[in-house]
């Protein structure tokens, strides 16, 4: 997830907002409003099997919704945005009212000192996040606070609050179950009010205080909006803040602020349950909200168009569906993200279209998502696809929906509602005509979907309306060859022909943090092993039909292909003599005082790896961060230069058993980076536990696709042509007992794998898992970042398996 970028008109500094809530608090202490931090692990509690299962009915109807968002001005006020008639997507108002038929789902998983709640059913869907200190925690990041997050517009809100002694830690909140129903969460329907095609949905729940507590901040509107104030210097925007109501109501407070599309109100609202003490009662002073201790009912509800949810064993295949009872958690989160226009990266901060993020999961999880239409698949491509840049064939990396997008419209003079595309990625283009051969090539229910999908007309991004998907491919791939072409010519396979981040972008691909390619311009993965898949299914492609005006590109991106597979890998090779190696390790076991030992008995040769980027901070010519990335390469390549495959096979196995610092593996799982053989001391001071791609787990990376990767490189072996490294017995050896180890640190850690990302410790001789949240972050970077309880592409073990063959 894109990390870095920039957010205008600041209204208050985290300082500030601490010096104003000092004011207002009196012996409130300001520093307690703490951002919060990352949660990672997953010990989790479910509801029952049956509220686990399929909520929703599998055989009602369901209607594709994909209207054009446009909105006008009403000439009657610069700030007025009046909707035409097809605008905003109507979506699911409500599926038959109030009352819905089947049952609800709701789940919890905990992940201290986070506790997430989730709920759905056919009105919403929706998370909510109790964030509560424990001892421990640092206070500085951790702080009391209620989230509730919507898929719907990828909405939320948010609410900070602080002991009113002051005392940082003292005070704790949780969710109790409400004593009517026994549920942490219930339905909230409000039917449309006048003025309003929409109702107004959301949940209610009772949040308990161990202590008097404060309002410090409340958000209401975008998820965008809290993770600006959460994840960098406590931003806060005024046109946003300055619209929160706050009404005293019958012994309570209501928080409701009207969006900037003059048409959604969000509204939070709390009441007394039966415990506060008697006489006491909720306190509102000017925009200051006092809680004394006790439990306090509260509703969040707005009136935006909902998205229609796939249940369960709608986004599973046929011959899947046993997994809903076997893996109930992971197949209620992956129908948590999963909506009939689009998939979703993560809960809660990433609870919209992000293309990179759909098309892996697509990729790995394809052996288990339903097919055809109304299927996950061709709801996941077809998202991508809408969403392309028809100017230049760059597919989106992230959408901007809702009120976020109305205010970002806004800051360019724009009176429009319009979602917003980012297209500063350079990977996501690569990942398009792989996604498309697997489906509509190598599945029978996708080659006979093929005619009737590419020739539907795109109506999400009204740029594309006029285009078909069967264009939109076009214009992608049209993209790739364009780009390829210089390094492939004869002669041109030169550092500069290479692809490079865009002009005035510090990020590009998966790393995209601020330190996650250590400034380097010119990625790994990208160039080594995106390309020439990419260009390998456009080849394949071609040879099936498609491209037609470029019948050429069936020969032509083959071999363009052969070039970049070869000729690319010499840019980023790092070797480093065997004492050497020994030596960079133990310096920086001493410059970031790791804990442990240094394991450089394990090297026994000199170390090879390939740098994580070219062109680096401080005049590096290459970023030499030992990487997990060469998951990519096994993954997507079947490379044919032998003496080229031996080596990285055996450079990749000797790199996963090597126990960090030494190499990337760890008890708690294989770190995605790994800075101890950089010499400069930017590498360890960039490149840290607490940094968003440093010596952390990204369980979809260096866990899964890395376990598929290898198993794919080692099942060739099997096959008529096998490679030379099966015969050789040291590399081919040494190549299992890499998968093998992998797979004993991928089933040691199970409980955390469906998580985005993950931290560690060095405590009591091991490494201990550690939320990422909880760390601090390097120098430089605006705050500590938190992990998504779920994420989709870390749910792809729902798919991939350890091959027992290659035990």
């Amino acid at each position: 997830m894109d990390k870095d970028r920039p957010v205008p008109r600041i209204y208050a500094s985290r300082q500030e907002t601490a010096t104003r809530m000092k004011r207002s608090l009196g012996k409130h202490r300001g520093d307690d409003i703490g951002r919060q931090g990352k949660k990672s692990v997953v010990i989790w509690a479910m509801a029952s099997p049956d509220e686990k299962r399929d909520s929703w009915s599998t055989a009602q109807a369901r209607v594709l919704t994909n209207k054009l968002y446009r909105r006008f001005p009403d000439g009657s006020s610069g700030n007025s945005i009046t909707p035409s008639d097809d605008y905003p997507p109507r979506g699911k108002s409500s599926n038959g009212g109030e009352t819905c038929e089947d049952q609800p789902t709701r789940f919890y998983l905990s992940d201290p000192p986070y506790d997430n709640y989730f709920y759905s059913d056919c009105n919403t869907a929706a998370q909510v996040v109790v964030t509560s200190p424990r001892p421990g925690n640092n206070l500085t990041i951790i702080g009391p606070r209620l989230i509730v997050a919507w898929p719907a517009g990828n909405s939320g809100v948010a609410t900070f609050f602080a002991p009113e002694n002051g005392v940082n830690g003292t005070l704790a909140i949780q969710l109790d179950n409400q004593t009517s129903t026994g549920n942490a969460l219930e339905p909230v329907y409000l039917p449309p009010s006048s003025g309003s095609q929409n109702p107004s949905v959301g949940v209610s729940g009772v949040l308990r205080f161990n202590d008097t507590a404060v309002l410090t901040v409340p958000i209401l509107g975008s998820i965008r909006t809290i993770r600006d104030f959460t994840e960098g210097p406590s931003i806060l925007i005024p046109e946003i803040q300055d619209a929160i109501k706050f009404e005293k109501t019958n012994g309570g407070v209501s928080l409701s602020r009207l969006w900037l599309d003059n048409e959604t109100t969000t509204v939070i609202s709390f009441t007394p349950a039966t415990d506060v003490n008697e006489g006491e009662s909720i306190q509102l002073d000017d925009r200051t909200v006092t809680f004394p201790r006790g439990a306090y009912n509260f509703t969040a509800h707005f009136n935006y168009p909902q998205l229609e949810q796939l249940s369960p064993s709608e986004v599973l295949n046929p011959a899947s569906q046993e997994l809903i009872n076997q893996y109930p958690d992971q197949t209620t989160s992956l129908s948590f993200l999963s909506y009939e226009n689009k998939l979703l990266a993560g809960a809660w901060r990433f609870l919209t279209y992000f293309g990179r993020d759909s098309m892996i999961t697509m990729l790995l999880l394809g052996p288990v998502l339903s097919e055809g239409e109304g299927g996950a698949i061709e709801a996941g491509i077809a998202a991508v696809l809408e969403r392309i840049n028809q100017t230049d064939g760059n597919v989106c990396h992230e959408e901007t929906i809702g009120d976020y997008a109305t205010y970002l419209n806004l800051q360019k003079n724009v009176t429009s509602t319009a979602p917003l595309y980012d297209y500063k990625m350079i990977d996501t283009d690569y990942y398009l005509p792989v996604l498309l051969q697997q489906y509509f090539l190598n599945s029978p229910n996708g080659t006979s979907r093929r005619s009737e999908f590419f020739s539907r007309m795109a109506t999400e991004n009204p740029a594309n309306a006029n285009l078909t998907y069967d264009q939109l491919a076009l214009k992608n791939a049209e993209r790739i060859m364009r780009l390829a072409a210089p390094f492939a010519a004869s002669g041109n396979q030169t550092e500069e022909n290479l692809i490079h981040l865009k002009e005035g972008e510090i990020v590009g691909e998966w790393r995209d943090s601020t330190y996650g390619l250590g400034g380097g311009r010119i990625p790994y993965n990208v160039n080594t092993a995106l390309v020439p898949a990419a260009l390998r299914s456009i080849a394949a492609l071609s040879r099936c039909g498609f491209f037609s005006d470029y019948p050429a590109w069936a020969e032509e991106a083959d071999r363009f292909a052969q070039v970049w597979e070869d000729e690319t890998l010499r840019f980023f090779e790092v070797r480093i003599p065997l004492d050497e190696a020994k030596q960079r390790v133990e310096t920086y076991k001493e410059r970031s005082q790791f804990a442990g030992p240094s394991n450089v008995e394990s090297i026994d040769d000199d170390v090879s790896f390939y740098a994580v980027a070219l062109d680096g901070n401080n005049g590096l010519e290459k970023v030499e961060v030992m990487n997990s990335d060469d998951c990519f390469r096994h993954y997507f390549l079947n490379t044919t230069n032998q003496p080229q495959l031996t080596g990285y096979i055996n450079q990749t196995a000797n790199n996963i058993q090597r126990t960090f610092p030494a190499g990337l593996m760890t008890s708690v799982g294989v770190v995605v980076a790994n800075p101890a053989y950089g010499e400069d001391p930017v590498y360890a001071q960039n490149f840290t536990t607490g940094a968003y791609h440093g010596t952390v787990i990204w369980s979809w990376n260096s866990l899964a696709m890395m376990a598929r990767g290898l198993e794919l490189q080692l099942d060739r072996c099997n096959s008529q042509h096998a490679p030379e490294f099966c015969q050789n017995e040291v590399v081919s050896k040494n190549a299992r007992q890499a998968y093998n180890k992998l797979w004993d640190v991928i089933e040691a850690n199970q409980q955390y794998l469906a998580s985005e990302v993950w931290s560690w410790t060095y405590e009591d001789n091991d490494f201990q898992f550690t939320p990422l949240g909880a760390l601090p972050p390097p120098g430089g970077v605006g705050g500590a970042t938190e992990s998504n309880i779920r994420q989709l592409w870390s749910l792809t073990f729902l798919s991939v398996r350890r091959n027992e063959a290659f035990r």
